[in-house]
């Protein structure tokens, strides 16, 4: 578990000393048509690129800059954000851009920028540190270190006249007592490396069902009943949760995880944080009712939810979820996808410097576009005064099921197709006239390995192989583009400087290859998938945790291993879910047993936190209740592991051969002109049946 003995004394310590810190003309290459251009201007990075034409002498994230502060003895003021972030751009425009302020930074400070997104092992470690010292955190992420990285001040949005203040104090100090700045830095660090301690702990014993009941019990006095999510002012998304609470609804037939789901899902179909007329997710809803959303758009998130509304597809069998990931892969498609074959990272928030203003409308607007089909479009989109965002505008979301629309409004099911797909076919004509918002157009392994699997289960669900072919070939532009000297990297752009890959890179890649191997049953992905596994288990291990470092680098002021689950799910979580899956395909207790072991030392905080943990909780389910290996070995497979993995069987793994092989599941096991179906447990099984159907009564009395 985490090492916490310490941490809430330094912790208090920091916070008691914060008050320290709280309320030269850039000399860049110039470029034509801009007074000022600085280093960032040889990035490919778009948020690195926004800000190359500030006053500020930015420059990007490097050993060399912090070389040049130690040399020039000179605070390092690290500013970290990314490209779809609003608040990003109104500190920009306010006080980045602003020449005084820039004088400030110039002549005190070694100013880098850093794009999270390529960077996310620096905002960790830097995001660590912040709520170290303020208790919370958020972005942009400005951050004040000594030249050796050791954080010194941390904050987030600042207005023009704060960010001045904070500059001069924090100068101030460093130059009138830099022993006290030293020491306060080093307790900083110190917290961000306790933070990150985990002691290996055996709790396999607790490794079992009534230890996942506690944990959902706990978790569900949070829930929110009546609007779906977890109870707050703002709601994000959080496929990973939800995934999990419908294998757990499932398997333990639990009615109030089942519901409090589907009504989590359905809240978020119907709500404006879904783009109704286009597809696609925004990233969060800025209120409790999934009415108004951040309008930034992220693959991560589009990604996981191709996966989470497939899943709930076949479990709810509601025909809205089909549509709405058809809906989904068609927005990617359209406008997120490189000509290549990668997918881009994100589209902006902000058009024309207003967030939201390509999406919102007004009612004058809606009517002069829809004219007679105005007053059925505001009854479905609740166009009325009580539904106002702000100034008139509106966020179009719903607050029915189409099924009860139609029965309120004596509406047939034909009429109500036919009705929406002529409006939204005038709205987005109208909104193509508009302002597009920018699109981060980096590709990042890591969330295009989501989408992978993103892919993949829409296919089990859905049985429509253009699907998995999409899945395919976003694989082989990553392995292309992306696996190079027998690495991964991070980022890739046209032109861009290689980024070594981080953790979440191999364990996202692992596992899409994986799901890949188990849909088409090519060995190859398998084969990739080992490779992968190998060299993240000899670069990325921590032995002294039993976990794995985020990164492999040494450069940072203390190591990450990332535990727990936020938009993104935990990277460990995932490496030890690969290490459960391959060592149930090859057979192999080694890579079982580390598996149980990482999560033997998650247990408490798995127990007392399931809303951060919940891919921890995915892995204690399928560790705690049975757990089966399923082979389908014969010319029939492709058919025979479709239809078993439209059952949506969580607790098994099912995996499918047309020919001889040596992986211990379908050694010895491949008869010309048959296929069987090995149902298995813990590599004992039992004896071969032709059918489905057989195979699940084999399950049931196993």
């Amino acid at each position: 578990m985490y090492k916490t003995s310490n941490t809430s004394i330094m912790k208090a310590t920091l916070l008691s000393l914060v008050f320290l810190f709280s309320c030269k003309e850039n000399t860049g290459q110039q470029d034509s048509g801009h007074k000022y251009t600085n280093a960032l201007i040889n990035e490919t990075s778009p948020y690195l690129l926004q800000h190359a034409h500030n006053p500020v002498n930015w420059q990007p994230w490097s050993q060399e800059a912090l070389d040049t502060a130690k040399k020039e003895n000179k605070l390092v003021l690290v500013s970290i954000g990314y490209s779809s972030c609003h608040w990003c751009h109104v500190m920009e425009e306010e006080t980045f851009e602003d020449e005084a302020i820039a004088k400030i930074m110039n002549e005190n400070f070694i100013n880098i920028k850093v794009d999270r997104e390529e960077r996310p092992d620096v905002d960790h470690v830097y995001m660590t540190a912040l709520q170290l010292i303020k208790g919370n955190g958020g972005w942009p992420l400005n951050m004040i270190v000594l030249p050796n990285g050791k954080p010194l001040y941390g904050g987030t949005y600042h207005t023009n006249e704060q960010w001045g203040e904070v500059l001069t104090k924090v100068s101030e100090l460093y130059k009138n007592d830099p022993k006290k700045a030293g020491e306060y830095a080093d307790m900083v660090a110190a917290g961000i490396a306790e933070a990150n301690v985990i002691e290996p702990t055996d709790n396999k014993g607790m490794l079992t069902q009534n230890t996942l009941d506690e944990s959902v019990d706990v978790w569900a006095k949070n829930w929110d009943l009546e609007w779906g999510g977890v109870r707050g002012p703002q709601k994000f998304m959080l496929p990973g949760n939800l995934d999990f609470l419908i294998d757990y609804g499932k398997i333990n037939n639990s009615e109030k995880a089942r519901a409090h789901v589907k009504n989590t899902l359905d809240k978020i179909a119907q709500g404006g944080v879904y783009d109704h007329l286009a597809g696609g997710f925004f990233r969060y809803s800025t209120d409790k009712q999934w009415k108004v959303p951040h309008f930034e758009k992220m693959l991560y998130d589009n990604a996981q939810l191709l996966s989470l509304y497939a899943k709930a597809y076949l479990t709810f069998e509601e025909p809205a979820y089909k549509k709405l990931v058809s809906q989904t892969i068609a927005f990617l498609d359209r406008e997120m996808k490189n000509p290549e074959g990668g997918y881009y990272a994100a589209i902006d928030a902000d058009s024309e410097g207003e967030e939201g203003k390509f999406y919102i409308w007004t009612e004058t607007e809606l009517k002069a576009v829809l004219a007679n089909d105005f007053e059925l479009f505001a009854k479905y989109y609740n166009i009325q005064p009580e539904h106002l965002w702000e100034d008139g505008k509106y966020v179009l979301y719903r607050t029915m099921t189409d099924k009860e629309f139609m029965e309120e409004n004596n509406i047939l099911p034909t009429d109500l197709e036919t009705f929406k797909r002529r409006v939204n076919d005038l709205l987005l004509k109208t909104r193509e006239k508009r302002v597009r918002p920018g699109t981060d157009d980096k590709i990042l392994t890591s969330w295009n390995a989501l989408l992978i699997s993103g892919f993949v289960d829409a296919y089990k669900a859905f049985d429509e192989k253009e699907f998995l072919e999409k899945a395919e070939s976003v694989f082989s532009f990553i392995r292309k583009k992306s696996f190079q000297n027998g690495h991964l990297r991070h980022s890739y752009k046209e032109g861009d400087k290689r980024t070594d890959g981080f953790l979440e890179d191999y364990a996202y890649m692992i596992d899409a290859s994986l799901n890949l191997y188990e849909a088409t049953m090519d060995e190859e992905y398998l084969n990739f998938a080992e490779e992968l596994n190998s060299i993240t288990e000899r670069e990325y291990s921590d032995s002294a945790s039993g976990m794995f470092h985020y990164s492999n680098s040494d450069e940072l002021v203390a190591k990450i291993i990332k535990t727990d689950d936020g938009v993104l799910p935990s990277p460990n979580a995932v490496m030890a879910h690969n290490l459960f899956q391959l060592g149930h395909i090859q057979y192999n207790r080694d890579l079982w047993n580390k598996s149980e072991s990482m999560l033997s030392s998650m247990v408490p905080l798995v127990s007392e936190h399931a809303q951060s943990y919940a891919k921890w909780n995915a892995l204690l389910q399928n560790i705690a209740l049975p757990y089966f290996e399923i082979a389908v070995v014969g010319k029939n497979a492709p058919a025979l592991v479709q239809k078993i993995n439209k059952l949506n069987l969580s607790n098994a793994l099912v995996v499918g051969s047309v020919s001889e092989s040596e992986l211990p599941l379908f050694k010895g096991r491949y008869v010309d002109g048959e296929t069987f179906i090995y149902v298995c447990q813990d590599a004992t099984c039992k004896l071969p049946v032709a059918t489905v159907e057989e195979a699940l009564i084999q399950m049931a009395n196993f």
